[in-house]
């Protein structure tokens, strides 16, 4: 893996794990998180008229990703109001791949492997150490954490159809306009219009940013090298946003927990492979 790509995968997991950490501690992390998208998608939408590339055949899948986009940053603006990030970030980042993987093996017929073997284990043990031993975590936590890998395994399966009738660029653009507009109008219901603008800060509209950064980062370290080693490295964000808990969200990160974190990077990791 060159240098290159490396440091490249390192840096977008670094911005993935800093734009939940700004969410997560925001006033109000619901309006923040709608408000992040609205300043995602509307920053980058010049970008389309650079980027255009999309086949009829990718509307389908544009639709259902959307909704499940929707579905997926409603839970997470709902998980960081309610339960620790240092819980529900390494769950919902490591669950998910193992769904993924499930899914294929029993829909379709996918190989597995031995590694793979071994880091679905590593994942499980992970979540319960991430959960805890003696003193489990709040349960709100571990049932968002799994609510959203749920949402991010069945998007997945979606994008990895649609992606193959667009350019990634206007893909992502186009699925996350309805949730853009969708979340913020629930939030904006639900709580007024004041609680988006009370959550119009650097700080937002710098998540915002992160969201499509770290996106970027990816691409490019993709056009470096194999999709495996780039995921592998990509995983890390699971340590960092654990130790950025403790450091910045002054939650209770203990030895247990961290290393549970490490687990679950590590066998989402070996997923890849």
């Amino acid at each position: 893996m060159p240098a290159s790509a490396f440091l490249l995968a390192l840096a977008a997991a670094f911005v993935h794990a800093l734009w939940n950490l700004l969410l997560a501690r925001a006033r109000d992390p619901e309006a923040a998180t709608a408000v992040a998208l609205l300043a995602a998608v509307a920053v980058f939408a010049p970008v389309l008229a650079f980027s255009w590339e999309l086949e009829a055949e990718a509307w389908p899948y544009i639709a259902a990703s959307s909704v499940l986009e929707l579905v997926y940053f409603a839970l997470l603006g709902a998980a960081y109001r309610r339960a620790e990030l240092s819980v529900v970030y390494p769950l919902a980042r490591g669950v998910a791949p193992v769904l993924v993987l499930v899914v294929g093996v029993l829909a379709i017929g996918a190989e597995t492997s031995a590694l793979q073997a071994l880091g679905v284990c590593l994942v499980g043990l992970g979540v319960v150490l991430v959960r805890g031993l003696r003193t489990p975590a709040g349960s709100a936590g571990v049932l968002f954490g799994l609510a959203i890998a749920c949402s991010i395994a069945a998007y997945t399966l979606v994008d990895d159809e649609g992606i193959r009738y667009a350019n990634a660029v206007t893909y992502l653009e186009l699925i996350l306009v309805v949730p853009a507009i969708g979340y913020a109008l629930g939030v904006a219901w639900l709580k007024g219009r004041a609680a988006l603008r009370a959550e119009a800060a650097p700080a937002t509209f710098a998540a915002g940013l992160g969201m499509w950064v770290a996106y970027g980062l990816v691409l490019a370290a993709l056009a470096r090298a194999e999709a495996a080693p780039v995921a592998a490295v990509r995983e890390t964000s699971v340590v960092i946003a654990t130790v950025g808990a403790a450091l910045l969200l002054h939650e209770r990160v203990g030895p247990s927990r961290l290393v549970g974190a490490a687990l679950v990077a590590l066998g989402t990791a070996l997923l890849g492979f």
